[in-house]
């Protein structure tokens, strides 16, 4: 499922217009991507949490050379699935 289905899907689930549907979900990614961005955590009761979690710097190795590469410590998006979606999807 990409973007457009799943904004196809809430529009059908919803009743509502494909626009106002393309709206919520935006809404939705904007909103959790700015509050990963301010390092808030987003939980969302029976589907998971979104956090910015923080990764040291390390030596990584470019595959292609060989060569050590430095990688700056760095906060990436991660996210950990409640365990009724855990359950839903087995």
């Amino acid at each position: 499922m990409n973007k457009k289905d799943l904004i196809d899907a809430v529009a059908e689930k919803t009743g509502s217009s494909k626009v106002d549907a393309a709206a919520a979900v935006e809404a939705v990614f904007e909103t959790i991507s700015g509050a990963l961005v301010a390092r808030d955590k987003v939980a969302v009761a029976g589907f998971g949490n979104f956090e910015a979690r923080f990764v040291k710097a390390r030596m990584a190795r470019n595959p292609q050379t060989g060569a050590q590469v430095p990688v700056a410590e760095h906060h990436s998006p991660k996210f950990k699935p409640a365990s009724a979606l855990k359950d839903a999807v087995r």
